[in-house]
């Protein structure tokens, strides 16, 4: 339910809203969303078989698949979605909606330290190890070569985090009896933000702006042949 809540109201305004009309992206998107979430999803069933994180039966249905529910499986599809179109949608309805260069600059070296210091520090922890080492590299190659997209993305990311932290927030037992997803606390920084693991955060990011890039890069194709 909470997949499909979080994806039906942007989905509806990427077919009826006519001037952003993001439905004319729809390929790029949904290959881009491909491309990312077999990664994840690869990911994600590895450390549910080494107890690093798993599901409470109790809130998902029967059918499995790698070892993780169908609901596992449309969380990175419907989630990714709603977010791609938030950012898409910022972007077109305020255009001057992101950071200076300077300001992107000092708050991308900032987390590179921040990030850097808690993994050398953790290092050996499953999910703080795998998922700091790959927000690294991101966070690099688009200081490198994209500096201008983090610059839109930076501020869309803390409003896409809104959303975001509460469905994450659900999930991990922030408003119901149990968690629908629990956490191997030897495997993270045991710091949790209400009840969501800090490293969730530059876990979204890693996922979002991956498949930001794609998109930006399919879109960009498109236009060119157009």
């Amino acid at each position: 339910m909470l997949n499909l809540g979080s994806l039906s109201i942007p989905l509806l305004y990427s077919v009826f809203e006519k001037k952003l009309h993001f439905i004319q992206y729809f390929k790029q998107a949904a290959l881009s969303i491909l491309l990312v979430a077999l990664f994840f999803l690869i990911w994600d069933s590895w450390f549910t078989q080494m107890g690093v994180w798993g599901f409470n039966p109790d809130y998902h249905l029967s059918l499995k698949l790698l070892n993780m529910p169908i609901e596992e499986w449309m969380f990175f599809f419907c989630i990714p979605y709603a977010c791609l179109f938030t950012h898409e949608a910022l972007k077109f309805l305020f255009p001057k909606f992101k950071m200076s260069k300077s300001a992107t600059v000092i708050i991308s070296f900032f987390l590179i330290v921040l990030v850097s210091l808690l993994l050398i520090f953790n290092f050996g922890k499953w999910y703080t190890t795998v998922n700091f080492v790959l927000f690294l590299l991101l966070l690099g190659y688009a200081l490198k070569n994209h500096l201008s997209t983090l610059q839109e993305y930076y501020p869309s990311f803390l409003v896409i985090l809104i959303p975001f932290l509460l469905v994450n927030g659900i999930l991990t037992g922030s408003f119901i009896e149990e968690p629908v997803v629990w956490y191997n606390n030897a495997e993270n920084l045991d710091f949790r933000i209400f009840t969501i693991p800090f490293e969730d955060i530059f876990y979204a990011f890693t996922l979002l702006f991956s498949i930001q890039l794609i998109f930006n890069y399919l879109k960009r194709k498109k236009l060119e042949r157009k």
